[in-house]
């Protein structure tokens, strides 16, 4: 009598493809290379940032699977610390890569799951696999901007930037002369504030402690030297709206929405910069889940509820539309967008109005995406001379 062998699994080999996935650290990267799943991958770890050894380990993995020197590497690693320089290099190379959004992998949900950057690059490897079968929604995949666009983007972040810094000096300030019974007055007067200490008293008559007050001077100083670059980066700003500009390019955009009451050159930038510039959207969902306008319902047998925007997109495009959209119903009243929040949303409370203005920001960021695209004034929208809104700097 003889018994059935029981035959093992045979690996799914995705035809003629060399699979990479990385997993990146700061001082070293974890390899793993596989033709398809079901296949034990073949790992290596290298120096950080070592791309001759990265490129020696391809062809290393490539004889090692048998596979000819042309054969198609597609390569996959989450975004992070290490931004889009090593994909544009990969592609350089004539490798397939694709940045993927961390939020977006699968992850085990027991209490205590074990994670190493082994088992990290094995499930990486599997998802990349699947997705290149067909898998369409196993991951997010980031838009990686071109270098030029990602160049453009630091002025306004860096501006961003320095506003906080200068709020946090401000009220460093405020902080240490409260704490002596020192009230400064809401308003300008920055610049005379370290002039002005040997005034100030405490409450028997006394003059502020020498250390206290040469720590205000000193932290006047940085806050002075934060104003200074503030001022340079609006001049910078407003050198860029009269450049020689060429048709459908980002300053013929910042432009036309400049053209807009409401608008204002720092949100013209961030939103040409940062989204309408370079991304190519085909109807109003893909511009709404570009910044995390879109739905996430929760729903399990009979229970089902709304757990709001999802968040997930450019923060930086979702922070200056909702700000956008309260100048809105300020700034153009007639505007049948304003009408449509004022009569769903005005009259509720804070709570209510807060979730009016992000579906109200949410209707404008497509608008807006439409009239720079194609010229196509918002309706209702009041359009005034371009000087008007040009930046003022001082």
């Amino acid at each position: 009598m003889t018994t059935a062998t029981t035959l093992k699994s045979e690996p799914i080999a995705v035809a003629g493809i060399l699979h990479l996935a990385f997993e990146l650290g700061a001082k070293k990267w974890k390899l793993g290379f596989s033709t398809g799943l079901g296949q034990k991958p073949r790992e290596r770890d290298i120096t950080a940032g070592d791309t001759a050894a990265l490129l020696a380990e391809i062809e290393l993995a490539k004889r090692r699977f048998g596979l000819e020197e042309t054969v198609r590497v597609v390569s996959c690693y989450e975004a992070g610390p290490e931004g889009f320089w090593l994909h544009r290099f990969l592609v350089a190379q004539g490798v397939e890569n694709c940045v993927v959004d961390s939020s977006s992998i699968e992850v085990n949900r027991k209490l205590r799951r074990a994670k190493t950057d082994t088992l990290d690059v094995r499930s990486l490897l599997k998802l990349l696999i699947r997705h290149l079968l067909g898998e369409k929604k196993v991951w997010r995949v980031v838009h990686v901007p071109p270098a030029a666009v990602e160049d453009r983007r630091q002025l306004h972040r860096e501006l961003a930037a320095l506003t906080e810094d200068r709020t946090r000096m401000r009220n460093r300030v405020r902080a240490l002369l409260k704490t002596q019974g020192v009230v400064l007055p809401k308003g300008g007067a920055w610049k005379r504030v370290a002039e002005t200490l040997e005034a100030h008293r405490l409450w028997d008559g006394s003059p502020l402690g020498a250390r206290l007050r040469e720590r205000i001077g000193r932290e006047v100083q940085r806050l002075e030297l934060v104003d200074e670059q503030i001022r340079t980066i609006h001049r910078a700003m407003a050198a860029d709206l009269k450049d020689a500009a060429e048709s459908g390019g980002p300053v013929v955009m910042m432009q036309r929405l400049l053209a807009l009451r409401s608008i204002g050159v720092q949100i013209s930038r961030v939103l040409v910069m940062e989204l309408f510039s370079w991304r190519d959207f085909h109807n109003r969902k893909e511009v709404g889940g570009s910044i995390g306008f879109n739905a996430t319902p929760f729903q399990s047998g009979t229970s089902f509820r709304e757990q709001g925007i999802s968040k997930a997109g450019n923060v930086w495009v979702r922070r200056i539309i909702i700000q956008l959209a309260w100048s809105w119903v300020r700034l153009q009243p007639h505007s049948p967008l304003t009408q449509w929040f004022k009569r769903r949303f005005a009259t509720g409370g804070r709570r209510e109005r807060a979730r009016g203005i992000v579906a109200l920001a949410r209707k404008l960021l497509i608008a807006l995406w439409r009239y720079v695209h194609t010229g196509e004034v918002p309706t209702g929208a009041v359009v005034g001379p371009q000087e008007t809104y040009v930046l003022k700097v001082a």
